[in-house]
């Protein structure tokens, strides 16, 4: 069984979604012990590899606009962010425009 770690931007977008509501811990829970077991996952959340800047990490679907973005190694399972499309979008928005900006 894997060791679960979570890095800091998970921890700040955790508490964010879960003082929103919209967010279900228990089926969180269950998600990170299929993860951890190499268990198959349903077909609902949608499991696939990223690419790009998030080579090397999957993401899920928990709820429609949930996202789960974590990493898996041989004895770990990181979870690296948790939030909506939108969320994931402005934050890379905000990194294009500040490149621009600098941009001569």
């Amino acid at each position: 069984m894997r060791q679960i770690t979570r890095s800091s931007r998970f921890k700040s977008d955790l508490k964010k979604i879960a003082r929103s509501g919209k967010f279900n811990a228990d089926e969180l829970f269950t998600i990170m012990e299929l993860l951890c077991q190499d268990a198959p996952l349903n077909k609902k959340y949608r499991n696939h590899q990223l690419t790009g800047e998030w080579n090397g990490c999957r993401e899920l679907h928990l709820k429609s606009d949930c996202l789960l973005i974590y990493r898996l190694t041989s004895g770990c399972l990181e979870l690296v962010r948790i939030g909506s499309h939108a969320e994931f979008l402005n934050n890379k928005d905000s990194r294009l425009k500040a490149i621009y900006t600098n941009d001569p």
